[in-house]
């Protein structure tokens, strides 16, 4: 009896593991930074494709010509392309 309780309980927890993995994934997308205000830290962990150098050669970029008009403008910066810029639309803010 036991057996097929324990059986039981697993076989229900199987779906709420699923969702779980599910709320992750949807607040992973959540994640959006201020290319304006943010540190080479800040970029680096919320964008996509971008490390240390490329962070702070968007900060770079920034000091030199000040803040950001649009995202497009990022393309502007020295590392980021099309294709980076694309996967990062929604995590950047200005």
């Amino acid at each position: 009896m036991w057996k097929a309780l324990i059986v039981a309980i697993a076989f229900l927890m199987v779906p709420t593991v699923a969702l779980a993995e599910e709320a992750v994934s949807e607040v992973e997308i959540a994640v959006t930074v201020d290319i304006n205000n943010a540190d080479a830290e800040t970029l680096a962990d919320a964008l996509v494709g971008v490390g240390l150098k490329k962070a702070q050669a968007i900060i770079s970029y920034r000091e030199e010509h000040g803040p950001f008009s649009t995202k497009e403008e990022l393309l502007k910066v020295r590392g980021i392309g099309e294709e980076l810029l694309a996967r990062n639309q929604d995590r950047i803010k200005l």
